[in-house]
């Protein structure tokens, strides 16, 4: 058959919303511009028009012949060994996005998608197609979704009134003021555009989405689309990291096994907790400093940017300072954590460290029989608080930034004990803080608790028991773990997600 025809009759299969999602994943707003191999620019114009476009005429050509340009490229696309380039991004994207919504073309290569998958380096584990989505774009998705076309007018509403932040945008104007957001497929084009929109005017990424917050603030609370569903509980899912289907992201499991009895059960329990959460795991035994700098090397590799988050187990010796490594050589406990978030794979996702050893010889030894507990708390900031906000600075978005992010945001460090004690071992089961630890998230995955939320638990749990020491002194003596955090969101742990029990169920 024809190709022309060929690919006719698919986009005639696909139904217009989902074609506009299939727009919008494809369309991804972190991808690499312009690459080896690419003369594409993407510009603000480029990916706004076929949607501003099907909101005014309330026609899709524009995007179906946006989407018959994307599968003829592909289609002439001669794969090139060893250098990547922004087709190759393109290609894995656009075919992550048609397994998604269940409309991959029959005439699509996969064999090309092998191969593209060969230059990253792929695992077979890597290879599911789930991998390749972004999780921000599916829970901005998820937000569409939970809102009714009336919802999606009132945003835009609320952005065009915006001056200083639409002025001279063409196609703002294309779209025009009032907008009937009701036909099938429309109303996820205009959110879509908005969210784009944006994005490319550096207002929102994937941790930053406190503009599109205030927009769906705008909303009626009859805008939500499902039952129960407030427009705070709508605002509250974009709060948390982005880490939706499989994997839950990468685990990275460094343990010194010289000298430190258990320490392979250590490695057994983090494993299996890592898989249970549905992460992609690799294990490093006996560390030394090359393994680190090859570790963090193989860590900058492209294929790395498509996880939506980074975990990382070191189990050793220690001191107040340095943690032991294998061939007795030290390494700073600063450097190491300094060192892994630089790593551009993994920025603004993510990235939590569990440092398991001891941080000195100190042992709060037990001295009576009362002991004291503090509970946690937070505060919670409302964005409809106007009351409130009233009496507090203005702050405009003018002064805002998003693009420059510090070094250690987004990371949060989970130490087994505080500065200057021991961290307890049991001989045959190894560290009690990971034995804990790996109960805890085992227990509390299915509740869709956040990560702190555990880990406050565990601080709880872990100073209930008593330990004692195995010098001639048998000191009886509690732990204190602790951790430090710098996340800008919450990060809620996923329900059991192992690829080969997850059914995929396709969006409508």
């Amino acid at each position: 058959m024809d190709e022309v025809i060929q690919v006719t009759q698919w986009l005639s299969s696909i139904t217009p919303r989902k074609k506009a999602k299939l727009f919008f994943f494809t369309t991804h707003a972190d991808a690499p511009s312009p690459m080896v191999g690419s003369n594409d620019v993407d510009t603000h114009e480029g990916t706004q028009l076929p949607l501003a476009t099907t909101v005014a005429l309330h026609n899709f050509k524009n995007i179906d012949e946006f989407l018959k340009k994307k599968v003829n490229t592909f289609s002439c696309y001669n794969v090139i060994e060893n250098e990547i380039t922004k087709t190759d991004y393109e290609y894995l994207r656009f075919y992550s996005a048609c397994k998604y919504l269940d409309v991959v073309p029959p005439f699509l290569d996969l064999e090309k998608i092998s191969a593209i998958q060969n230059k990253f380096e792929m695992t077979d584990e890597e290879r599911d197609y789930r991998l390749l989505l972004d999780s921000a774009d599916l829970v901005l998705d998820k937000v569409c979704d939970s809102l009714k076309p009336a919802g999606v007018s009132q945003m835009w509403t609320a952005l065009r009134k915006d001056r200083n932040l639409i002025r001279g945008v063409k196609t703002i104007d294309i779209i025009g003021f009032f907008v009937d957001p009701n036909p099938t497929g429309i109303k996820e084009c205009l959110f879509f555009f908005i969210v784009r929109f944006l994005q490319k005017a550096d207002k929102i990424n994937r941790v930053n989405t406190n503009r599109l917050e205030r927009l769906i603030a705008q909303c009626d609370e009859s805008s939500s689309s499902e039952e129960g569903k407030t427009i705070d509980f709508i605002i509250d899912s974009l709060r948390f990291y982005p880490t939706e289907l499989y994997p839950f992201g990468f685990c990275l499991i460094m343990c010194v096994i010289e000298g430190r009895d258990g320490a392979m059960q250590e490695i057994e329990k983090t494993l299996e907790i890592s898989r249970h959460l549905g992460m992609i795991t690799h294990t490093e035994k006996n560390p030394t400093k090359e393994t680190i700098e090859l570790v963090k090397k193989e860590l900058m590799k492209p294929k790395y940017q498509f996880y939506s988050s980074f975990t990382c187990w070191f189990m050793s010796h220690g001191d107040s300072n340095s943690m032991v490594l294998a061939d007795g050589e030290t390494i700073e406990r600063e450097w190491f954590l300094t060192s892994f978030p630089d790593i551009s794979t993994f920025q603004m996702k993510p990235n939590v460290f569990f440092m398991v050893s001891c941080r000195g010889a100190n042992k709060s030894s037990l001295k009576g029989d009362e002991f004291e507990g503090q509970s946690a708390t937070c505060d919670y900031y409302d964005i409809g608080s106007a009351l409130i906000r009233n009496g507090m600075l203005d702050i405009t978005d003018s002064v805002r930034e998003i693009s420059y992010v510090q070094p250690m945001m987004d990371t949060l460090v989970a130490y087994s004990t505080i500065l200057d004690h021991l961290s307890g071992r049991a001989n045959t089961h190894g560290s009690i803080y990971v034995d804990r630890a790996c109960v805890l998230m085992s227990e509390n995955i299915s509740r869709r608790r956040s990560l702190t939320e555990i880990l406050e638990h565990l601080s709880q749990d872990l100073h209930e028991i008593l330990q004692e020491t195995m010098d001639e002194d048998r000191i009886v003596y509690k732990q204190a773990c602790h951790y430090d955090s710098f996340f800008r969101k919450t990060l809620k742990l996923p329900y059991t997600r192992h690829p080969k029990e997850d059914v995929h169920s396709a969006p409508q």
